[in-house]
């Protein structure tokens, strides 16, 4: 399927980098995905091909730090930038296709974004599509870790450390692993500033998520050893009607990247079948 790029430039003028896949007839729909730490917008080329196929394109970009983007590598200032990053994002999408529903997809960091991004901006959007969110880290950081890194954030917030990324558990697919341990493009990096706001808002959404604005497809595996299936137990439980909780019996962090990603697939595309039409015929 076509794909292009684009780029766009953030509040603070860094240059971030995008990609698109659109689908050879009239899209449906427009998903707008936000990748997760350390990786970038080129590992979802498979779902932009996935979601051309049914007729729906997406539209992507590098977060700043990583990728092909600008910045220091995983590092944010704050999340208010983040926040305009994905306005950026979201308004690009809309010079492309001006008349489409958007969706906004994120995944891991990039869940626990837009998540937040809903929450805080009440967005013009037909839904929330949110992979293994990270709400909570799936086991709960050493007291030291958390000191130490408050005491960076005091003194040099955006100096860079080692995420603590267990590659291993991104999927139980070998391949998808070795391929991410050889991708010159992701990275290993968290400044202090952003490892202490991704916690801290992470908590904040799920003590909000009663006040959760749209539609919601929230999805985990249930073995993540990466970020807690179980927060996002705790959200659901907390949030209202339109969230759609599903969790996957064995699954890894990364579900577009295992062995049942066609299943993991079909499922989020009901899902979009069912709130595009919803809100076309709105």
């Amino acid at each position: 399927m076509p794909r292009f790029e684009f780029k766009i430039e953030s509040k603070d003028g860094l240059a971030l980098h995008g990609r698109g896949w659109r689908p050879d007839a009239e899209a449906r729909a427009v998903i707008c995905l936000v990748h997760g730490l350390g990786e970038h917008s080129g590992r979802y080329g498979h779902m932009g091909e996935a979601f051309n196929h049914a007729g729906y394109a997406l539209m992507t970009f590098d977060l700043r730090g990583h990728g092909r983007s600008d910045g220091s590598r995983g590092h944010a200032p704050n999340y208010a930038a983040l926040m305009t990053d994905i306005s950026a994002l979201l308004n690009e999408v809309k010079l492309h296709y001006p008349s489409l529903p958007r969706f906004l997809y994120g995944h891991s960091l990039g869940g626990n974004l837009v998540i937040h991004y809903a929450l805080r901006e009440h967005p013009n959007l037909a839904g929330i599509i949110a992979s293994a969110p990270l709400l909570r880290t799936a086991s709960k950081p050493p007291t030291w870790k958390l000191a130490m890194l408050r005491a960076m954030v005091g003194v040099w917030p955006s100096l860079s450390i080692p995420n603590g990324l267990e590659t291993s558990a991104l999927s139980r697919d070998p391949k998808v692993v070795l391929a991410y341990q050889n991708d010159p493009l992701t990275h290993d990096r968290i400044s202090a500033r952003l490892a202490m706001n991704m916690l801290r808002y992470g908590q904040w959404n799920l003590e909000h998520a009663a006040e959760f604005p749209l539609p919601l497809l929230l999805m985990h595996g249930d073995a993540d050893r990466i970020t807690s299936a179980q927060a996002s137990r705790d959200f659901a439980a907390q949030a209202n009607t339109r969230c759609t909780l599903k969790i996957w019996n064995g699954l890894y962090h990364e579900l577009h990247n295992e062995p049942e990603q066609n299943q993991v697939l079909d499922d989020i595309l009901e899902w979009l079948e069912t709130h595009a039409t919803k809100t076309l015929h709105s």
